[in-house]
């Protein structure tokens, strides 16, 4: 490694731009939305980073609401096939169903330390948003979510489970009514109203200082797994394999190992193609460009003007435009790999798992998965640990249609027919 590498931001950027390099990250918002900021990143300091009891009281909701630590498991079946020891770090087990908690739990800790009444998120498969939802209710707090319409209809059992949990949420019907645009609308209702309200983001991107504080909490994971890994073998893992949206489960899984040897490798989703709008992969694609877009700057799938292109996957967690501004830094500086996955490679994986090691992977952690089968080909006998980061309950509108669509279409005809042949039971009693 020939460069310095940012661990943590200095003044809001990862980086320091010299020759072919860049400086990631910073503040690029309304001014209207500077004090909010400044409030938020002295928060973060009195708080998480120098307050005591805040720590104490987020490890009791760690370990008796998030149910960590999370599991570190060998599975064994895989690794005879695939000639290497997988391990398989699964954060699907965590309360709400994935990594996601790690993060809303702490945000909405440290908005009720400072005074704020009301919570805002943005989510795009909604584990975010449901992970926000159950830190609201936990906590007291007001919940609303700003969520994609086209997410939305994607992610039902997701948007209901939100709703069951008291939070509003608000369908998004502008642009391409996915993440980039939940964002959109996230930022703008917080710039209207912030004096009560907190806006809990849910990825390592955004305006400093999100990218550190939702790294700092997610870091969890990769700190269970410091002392997990003893249990299987002395030392470090070989290989780390994560997926990669805006950054928060792999820079959370990362985190302390990135001073290591180990090879880091990052899995976005390579969709159904190579062409814009065909996929989310934003490293080592003609289609990315260093820009600057919703408060920070990084690396954006964009047109030459700047705009931001529509993005696909079948996973709704991984269809973001930009990267979290560290990992692009880490990506420039060659201390993380990154590879994509297919659809169909991410699908293929998630049986896989599923048959061998009785897993059901989230989409999102199906890409990581793919990467690791990938991997597997190339090398032998190597440690390689995968993050599972979420379950994969969430993705069954899409997994079932797209594997069983006969018997899915069968099954949803079938529950259609008999709600509307169920009589609604009538209001109080009829002599």
């Amino acid at each position: 490694m020939k460069h310095k590498m940012f661990l943590k931001s200095k003044k809001g950027f990862f980086g320091i731009p010299k020759g072919d390099l860049h400086a990631f990250g910073g503040q690029y918002m309304p001014e209207i939305l500077y004090p909010a900021l400044k409030e938020l990143e002295e928060g973060y300091y009195k708080y998480v980073l120098k307050s005591k009891e805040f720590k104490e009281e987020l490890h009791t909701l760690y370990r008796e609401f998030v149910g960590r630590p999370t599991p570190l498991i060998y599975a064994k079946n895989a690794s005879k096939i695939l000639n290497n020891e997988i391990y398989l770090k699964f954060e699907g087990l965590a309360n709400t169903g994935a990594h996601k908690i790690n993060n809303a739990i702490g945000q909405v800790l440290l908005a009720k330390k400072m005074g704020k009444t009301r919570i805002i998120a943005e989510t795009g498969a909604g584990q975010h948003g449901l992970a926000t939802s159950a830190a609201c209710a936990k906590l007291g707090m007001e919940c609303v979510v700003f969520m994609g319409a086209r997410d939305i209809k994607r992610q039902f059992p997701n948007v209901f489970n939100m709703e069951l949990l008291g939070a509003k949420v608000v369908s998004v019907e502008s642009g391409s009514q996915t993440l980039k645009d939940a964002v959109n609308e996230a930022l703008r209702e917080w710039s209207k109203e912030s004096k009560n309200t907190f806006y809990v983001l849910g990825s390592t991107l955004g305006p400093y200082p999100y990218p550190d504080i939702v790294r700092e909490f997610q870091s969890i994971i990769s700190k269970e797994l410091t002392k997990q890994t003893r249990k299987f073998f002395k030392g470090n893992p070989d290989i780390m394999i994560a997926c990669v949206g805006g950054g928060s489960n792999s820079l959370g899984f990362f985190n302390h190992y990135l001073k290591s040897q180990v090879r880091l490798i990052g899995v976005e989703a390579g969709g159904r193609g190579s062409g814009a709008g065909e996929n989310a992969a934003r490293m080592d694609n003609k289609n990315a460009h260093l820009g600057i877009a919703q408060g920070y700057k990084s690396l954006f799938l964009s047109d030459k003007y700047g705009n931001l292109l529509e993005t696909y996957s079948i996973s709704a967690g991984l269809d973001y435009a930009g990267i979290g501004p560290q990992l692009a830094h880490l990506k420039e500086i060659g201390r993380i790999e990154f590879l994509s996955a297919l659809d169909s490679e991410a699908l293929e994986a998630l049986q896989f798992f599923a048959k061998t090691e009785g897993i059901l992977a989230a989409l999102e952690s199906s890409h990581a998965l793919a990467g690791a089968l990938k991997i597997a080909k190339s090398v032998k006998n190597k440690k390689i640990i995968v993050n599972i980061s979420g379950r994969g309950d969430k993705d069954i509108f899409i997994t079932a249609k797209t594997l069983q669509k006969e018997r899915w279409a069968e099954f949803l005809s079938q529950e259609i027919y008999e709600m509307q042949n169920t009589l609604t039971p009538t209001k109080g009693i009829q002599k």
